[in-house]
Parts: C-alpha cells; structure tokens; sequence
C-alpha cells in the first residue's frame, strides 16, 4: 500500500473517531442534557472558538505547508519548527489574558461554563498537528489522539448522568482537547535537532500565516457564527437544534477534510520540487472523482433518512434537527468540490490571494443573510446562509482557476455519479411513507442506499481497488 493510501486511511480514520464519539453520545447526550443543555456548550464553545482560532492564525496550514517542503533538509526542518511554534506560544498567551479579562467583565449566566472551555485556549499552545501532518506521518497522531477520544467517551457516560452536569461535559471535553495537544510532544525530538541553536527570524513567517489566517477569520463566520447569531438573536434552543444537524453532517464533511489533509503536503512536495504539471492534475483529476463519488452518494442519502433517523437518534424533541440536515445535507457537494480545489491546488501553489477572497465572498454572504433570516426562522434561516455561502465559495474558487485545471473533464467524470446517485435516492426516500417500525425502516432504508449505490459504481470501484497505482 502507498503511503498516501495508508496516511489517506490513517486521517479518515481519525477524522471519523472524533465525529463518531459525539454520535455515539449524542443519542444520550440529547436526553440526559436536553435541547437547552446542548446548546449552552454549543454556544459557549462558539465563543471559545474565536479565541482559539485567533491564537493559531493560520498555523495549521502555513505550518503544514512549510514543514513538508523543508523536511528533507533536518536544519531547516528544525529552524522552521521552532519559529513557527515560538510564534504560535506568543499569540495563544496574548488569547489566553483576553479571553480571562472576557471572563471578568461579561455578565453571562454560564461562567462556569466558559471558565472550564478555557482549557481549549490552553490547548493552542501545544497544538502540533501541523508538524506531523508536513511530515505525512499520521498513524502517530491517530493513534494517540484516538485512545483519548475513547477514554473521553467512557468518561461521558460514567459521569454526565443528569441535566444539571453539562460542567461535567465541558470539562470532559475540554480537558481531552488539551491532553491529546500535549500528548504528541513526546516524539518531536526525534524528528527535530534539539541541541540545534536556532536564530529566530519570526518575521518571515508572520505574513504567510496571516494571509492564510484570513480565510480562516473568514470562513469563522460563516462556520462558528451561525451558532453565536443563533443564540443571541433565537436562544440556546435553537442552537441546540442546529448544533446537533451540524454534527450529523460534520460525519461526512470529515472524509473530505481528511482527504485534503493528505493530500495538502504531498502536493506542496510536488510543486516545491517544480515535478510535472501532468501529474499534479492527474492527481486532482483522481482527487474529484474519489471525493465527488463519495459527496453525491452521501448528500442523497442523509437527505433521504434524516427526517426519521434525527427521532431516533436524538429523541423526538429534537424533530426539528431532521429538518435543518436536510438543508445542511446540500453543502456537501459544495464542500467537497472547493476542498480538492483548495488543498490540491490554491494552498500548495500558494495562491493565497484567490482563497483569502473566496472565504470572505462566502463569509459576506453568510453574514448578512443570517441577518436577514435567522430573527425570521431561526435555524432553518442559518441552514439557508450556510448552503449560499459554500456554494459562492466553491464557486469563486473553481473559476479562479478555470484556466489551469480541466474543469470539463472533471464535469464530464463526475456526471455519472449524480446520476446514480438520484437512482439511489428516488429508491430510498419513498420508504419514509411505508407504515412499520422506524429502527426497521431506516436499517433497510442504509442497507438498500448502500448496496444499490455500490452496485451502480461496480467498475469504478473495482478500478479503484484493483488497479495499480502508485501516488
């Protein structure tokens, strides 16, 4: 197996780890807690968000970036790492005594709840991910990161036992984020010169990360925002609703995110190595077809169940919930085409501008109809921004490029896929009206989806596994 199949696998895996542990809990979760008390952490966590993506500023990918095209080089490697990282302790530092004096002088009823959400601020100053990701090592961060996640969910049903214990839950999670940070440390000497005296030069750095910490700021708003407007303009309820869609659909936006994740330092290595542009568009070529096969079949699928699975899953007070991943469920295609584009192409070609402007045409988007339809409809209203905004994002973003990549041809592969995937869901949906046990109906309705869809994309998929590729 290549390395960028098993990194691939190693990443989806742990990109599905940390979405299925709030699936598996959130069917508990949602009754223990209730509406009101998912949606205090939720929009607590909403503001927590800000702080923290203030404090990596663009680390994540600028760091990433920067580590795959220095690692055959371990001086440069080691210089690199530790300015970075100097840089990132600085502005988590400078967040953490902003964050405490947002504590002393807001008048919120959920103090403690904010209090205990610091150790995520904390976390910033440990995070390291973008070290190993450069490196495409990402069995370690898996399996590190995976144990604790597991521990956390035990944790969860061990102690969060009424509605008052959503301190506990905080604390749970918050206290995982920050332990799983600081468990990677231990393995970073062996990757760096240590002893090595490194003459900081952190200016060099300060630009690129804040040109890739725009679309970050930018596409906060249309992400993290939704959830802070909703509860300041509809309540913790309707965050609540919203929050738990959001997860749902975060199940399948994570084996994209993951997908771009490897695929983001193996093309910053090509292009840095000035290899053919052959082969960098074969690969995006492959890239669209892989995730676009995966986007269709899972947009039509969760919006054909959603409305009977959310009763199940989380409860009948949570009816609405099934609506809202009906909408969200459309974004998913819309995510998937910009993240190819975005993690193959405009960040390892360092075409900052293109994707800084992308994120704030979607975040201007976003922001003002939220304006305009949140007071209205509430969640459903923020369910509306979101779709437009990933849709203008996608959009902007692809014809920026239009001239350099085969933006037909990849039309003309994908083609099939949509089509078989409005098979699928015209075969599924209308089991929604048959009369018989819902568990029932939605265990055949995934089973029947699953096998039909798999059946019409025979020779793709036997192309995909048997056939010998080497990426």
């Amino acid at each position: 197996m290549s390395k960028t199949k098993s990194n691939l696998i190693y990443n989806t895996v742990y990109q599905i780890l940390i979405l299925l542990i709030p699936l598996i809990t959130m069917p508990y979760i949602s009754r223990i807690l209730g509406v009101n008390g998912i949606g205090i952490y939720s929009y607590t966590y909403s503001i927590v968000c800000y702080f923290m993506i203030l404090s990596m500023i663009g680390f994540n990918n600028y760091g990433n970036r920067t580590i795959a095209k220095s690692r055959d080089d371990k001086k440069l490697l080691t210089k690199n790492f530790k300015e970075i990282h100097l840089l990132q302790i600085i502005t988590t530092t400078i967040m953490i005594f902003l964050y405490f004096l947002f504590l002393l002088i807001s008048k919120s009823d959920y103090k403690l709840i904010f209090l205990l959400q610091s150790m995520c601020v904390l976390s910033c100053m440990f995070d390291i991910n973008w070290f190993f990701f450069g490196l495409e090592e990402f069995k370690l961060t898996v399996l590190r990161n995976s144990i604790i996640k597991i521990i956390s969910l035990a944790l969860i049903f061990v102690f969060v036992k009424t509605k008052n214990d959503v301190w506990i839950y905080t604390l749970i999670l918050s206290g995982s984020t920050l332990i799983s940070q600081l468990s990677l440390w231990p393995f970073v000497n062996k990757r760096i010169d240590k002893e090595m005296k490194v003459k900081y030069d952190l200016k060099k750095h300060i630009i690129p990360c804040l040109k890739l910490f725009l679309p970050v700021i930018a596409v906060t708003i249309y992400r993290i925002m939704d959830k802070t407007m909703l509860g300041f303009f509809s309540g913790v309820e309707e965050v609540g609703f919203y929050e738990n869609a959001e997860k749902i659909i975060n199940v399948p936006v994570a084996i994209i995110t993951a997908f771009g994740t490897v695929m983001l330092p193996k093309m910053s290595n090509i292009y840095s190595k000035n290899k053919s542009q052959e082969k960098s568009l074969l690969l995006m070529e492959k890239s669209i077809s892989l995730i676009m096969f995966l986007s269709f079949a899972m947009t039509f699928g969760i919006f054909a169940i959603s409305k009977n699975f959310s009763t199940i899953f989380f409860g009948k007070p949570f009816a609405k919930t099934g609506l809202l991943i009906q909408y969200l469920s459309i974004t998913i295609i819309f995510l998937g085409w910009g993240n190819v584009v975005r993690t193959q192409f405009l960040i390892p070609k360092e075409r900052d501008k293109e994707y800084i402007v992308s994120a704030f045409i979607g975040a201007g988007i976003n922001f003002v109809l939220n304006l305009i339809f949140i007071p209205k409809y509430g969640s459903s209203g923020a369910c509306i921004g979101t779709i437009f905004a990933e849709f203008f994002v996608m959009l902007y973003q692809t014809i920026s490029i239009k001239e350099e990549i085969l933006i037909k041809k990849y039309l003309k592969n994908i083609i099939p896929f949509f089509l078989k995937s409005l098979i699928m869901f015209f075969v599924v949906f209308p089991l929604n009206y048959y009369e018989m046990n819902n568990i029932l109906k939605l265990f055949i309705q995934v089973s029947a989806g699953s096998l039909l869809y798999l059946l019409l994309n025979y020779k793709y998929l036997y192309s995909i596994v048997f056939k010998k590729n080497n990426a």
